[in-house]
Formats: C-alpha cells, sequence, structure tokens
C-alpha cells in the first residue's frame, strides 16, 4: 500500500503508523477526524506456546482505543480467512478475559463507508 503522509490529531502512538490495506487507513482518518485518541497495532498478544515456551501463534489487534480500553481488528477478507481470524479473536478472549477486543467484519466497514463517505476503493 502507497504509504499516505498524514499529520494524525489524535494517534498516540511513539512512531507514525505504517497501515497494510486501505481499509485500516481509512478507519484510522474517521477516528481521528472524530478525535477518538487511538493507536496502530500497540501490542501482540500470545495464544499459544510450544513446550519450551515458545509462542507458536499469537494476534495484534489493528487499532486501540485507550480511552475506551478497547481493541479494535478489521477484516475485509473472503469468508474462509474471516474464520481463522474468529478462532484467534476466541483464544484471545479465552487466554486474557480482561482485554476487550471488538471485530469489524466487510459488512461493518462497508456501513461506516456509506454513512461517512469514506474515501475507499472496494
Amino acid at each position: 500500500m502507497p504509504e499516505e503522509i498524514l499529520d494524525f490529531q489524535a494517534y498516540c502512538g511513539a512512531a507514525p503508523p505504517r497501515f497494510v490495506n486501505q481499509s485500516e487507513l481509512e478507519v484510522a482518518k474517521l477516528l481521528d477526524f472524530y478525535g477518538i485518541p487511538w493507536e496502530y497495532e500497540p501490542r501482540s498478544f500470545v495464544l499459544e506456546t510450544d513446550e519450551k515456551g515458545r509462542v507458536r501463534e499469537a494476534t495484534t489487534p489493528d487499532f486501540y482505543l485507550p480511552e475506551q480500553d478497547l481493541y479494535l481488528e478489521l477484516t475485509t477478507m473472503k469468508q474462509s480467512l474471516v474464520t481463522r481470524k474468529n478462532r484467534k479473536l476466541r483464544k484471545l478472549k479465552e487466554r486474557y478475559p480482561d482485554v476487550k477486543v471488538k471485530l469489524f467484519y466487510k459488512r461493518d466497514f462497508e456501513r461506516l463507508i456509506e454513512k461517512y463517505g469514506l474515501d475507499f476503493a472496494a
């Protein structure tokens, strides 16, 4: 994804965010526009380790909203890949029951595009 230089006002991270896809950039713009403090991929959660304690599986939610103590994960991918992401988030909730995480599906993102007129080429 080509980098877009933006001066985010509500971004709380130390280094400039490097988004993986256009949908993440658009959500960041929306959060910033409404002044919602956010961080991009600030923490990875270990989901599974081997017998020696080495990480076998982990997940890194896309956004963290510190005022809500809430992680957001976006997925605009095909259903077969969404199933894997759902499984990872179930593991996250089992292993870290105090961590709040919300998954936004493709249909949720499409509603945001429609409601807020986001600049996203589907």
